[in-house]
């Protein structure tokens, strides 16, 4: 009996990674010369998967996402995760930028991941699961030939490739 392999992709985020960003975000704005003495905000809501950044100006604001991203990188996070949703004004003279956390592969993108599988034309099969796109194949070199190739490719979802069996 032939032995299968397979493995999932998916754009489940490290919450834990996530938090250690943000938190590492706040202690090196509190340290940095030119955000002293204005004021600044970072606001990450668990529940609504939302990051909220208020900043006296729109270069501030732009520095701040600059270090949040930075920061995501270092946790091994893809800025992708952020989606930026709107920028406006803020009470007391500032702006406020709010993101979207993006942990889920949408059902569109995902058909274009599974209809690019299938282009490689190699013995594997790829089928939506979920939240999540399984992907099987005989031999462990097919698999990572797709892996190669999806990840070669631009997203709008930050892709994890898991659970290699």
């Amino acid at each position: 009996m032939a032995k299968e392999y397979s493995f999932d992709i998916s754009a489940k985020i490290d919450m834990q990674s996530f938090k250690n960003a943000i938190n590492s975000v706040d202690k090196e704005v509190a340290n940095r010369y030119d955000f002293k003495g204005t004021t600044y905000e970072i606001d990450f809501k668990e529940k609504e998967k939302q990051l909220v950044l208020v900043a006296s100006s729109d270069n501030k604001l732009d520095a701040l996402k600059d270090i949040v991203i930075t920061k995501l990188l270092k946790q091994n996070l893809s800025s992708k995760v952020l989606e930026e949703v709107r920028v406006e004004n803020a009470s007391g003279n500032t702006r406020k930028a709010t993101y979207k956390v993006v942990d889920y592969i949408e059902s569109k993108e995902a058909k274009k991941i599974v209809a690019e599988i299938k282009n490689l034309k190699l013995k594997v099969t790829a089928q939506i699961e979920g939240d999540s796109i399984r992907v099987k194949g005989a031999k462990i070199d097919d698999l990572q030939k797709v892996i190669a190739t999806i990840r070669s490719m631009e997203w709008e979802a930050p892709l994890v490739f898991e659970n290699m069996r």
